[in-house]
């Protein structure tokens, strides 16, 4: 430091103590990244704030970009933790650093469309809802969307799909969803992040989908509720295994979720769509999204905060979840994540 440097320093100390009366150190932040799920987006944004109050040291820049990118930084070791909205699997496992899967939020998949003069939600069946996306249902009076709408008085439009461009986890848990219930489509087109759509336009994120169906008459997209909910968009109650037709909310992602207690506790990792018809409240189109912790740390210096955000997470945070139109963990998962986060603590420890 030279002696014009000294000078600003002393100044600037001198203005701060006579401002406030003591004098003034800058404060070093840790800044941890994460990418992935724009599913998890709102509620991450929410808990990245919330987590600045209470530790104002630690700031939580997470990027939406979809699952797929998100697991590709992780896997490239270019950001502190990812989200996705499907689980790795063990062959996957296999490409990717020492990590752990900790489920921290489960939500709803919902279709929303774009109908004029529409007094009510259009309800559909899970067979339906696969013939649109599938390009052998092309309007909306086919007698297939007729039959479970007795009372409306459904236009002669042409239905316009909207489906994601880029690798989402919640186009994973729309087509597992999908290829749960039509044959159809789970051998013409299957499951997973990225597909090759029979038709329709892609749109980037959740976001790009979102408002491609607002601005489209007759147009139809899956996305998080938030996001429907947000732009004023109607949303799609769907049929069940029970024969429910069953709204996206809260409530019924957790119906889904308590209808696979049991293979949950087996591997977390289980598929929650398409829920038994003992569960006639579960809306079948429900996810978990899971964060993706490498067990070595980029800096050693985050470790710590990487892993206090994340028991902030799956404890304190989940308190906001119904609320923005998530569902909270049940205690069982809870419980799992506390474990699976041990994991990481000790791996840290090993590395200081």
């Amino acid at each position: 430091m030279n002696r014009n440097q000294r000078f600003q320093f002393v100044i600037a100390l001198v203005l701060c103590l006579l401002t406030t009366g003591t004098f003034c150190f800058a404060q070093t932040t840790t800044q941890i990244t994460g990418a992935g799920s724009s599913f998890v987006n709102p509620i991450m944004t929410h808990w990245a704030s919330d987590f600045r109050q209470k530790h104002p040291n630690v700031e939580v820049n997470y990027q939406s970009v979809g699952s797929g990118a998100g697991i590709q930084q992780v896997k490239n070791g270019l950001v502190d933790f990812g989200a996705s909205d499907v689980a790795l699997s063990d062959e996957q496992l296999k490409e990717m650093p020492a990590l752990i899967q900790v489920p921290e939020s489960a939500g709803p998949v919902c279709i929303t469309y774009n109908l004029a003069d529409i007094s009510k939600p259009i309800r559909l069946s899970g067979e339906a809802l696969a013939g649109i996306f599938l390009g052998t249902i092309t309007n909306w009076n086919d007698p297939a969307i007729v039959k479970t709408n007795a009372g409306l008085s459904l236009p002669k439009v042409p239905i316009m799909v909207v489906h994601r461009s880029d690798g989402s986890g919640t186009t994973g848990i729309f087509s597992t969803y999908l290829s749960a219930i039509s044959s159809d489509w789970k051998s013409r087109v299957g499951q997973g992040i990225s597909l090759r759509w029979p038709v329709g336009m892609g749109a980037k994120g959740s976001e790009g989908v979102t408002g491609m169906v607002k601005q489209m008459p007759g147009g139809i997209g899956y996305v998080e509720l938030n996001y429907a909910e947000e732009n004023h968009l109607p949303i799609v109650e769907m049929e069940n295994q029970a024969g429910k037709f069953v709204a996206p909310t809260s409530a019924s992602a957790s119906a889904a979720i308590d209808a696979f207690q049991v293979e949950l506790a087996k591997d977390v990792r289980t598929p929650i769509v398409n829920a038994p018809a003992s569960a006639p409240k579960a809306y079948p189109i429900t996810g978990l999204t899971f964060l993706l912790i490498p067990k070595v740390g980029r800096e050693a210096g985050k470790h710590q905060a990487t892993s206090d955000f994340v028991e902030y997470v799956i404890t304190a945070g989940q308190s906001i979840a119904t609320q923005l139109h998530y569902a909270p963990l049940p205690s069982s998962i809870a419980k799992l994540d506390r474990e699976l986060l041990k994991q990481i603590q000790t791996s840290y420890q090993a590395q200081k």
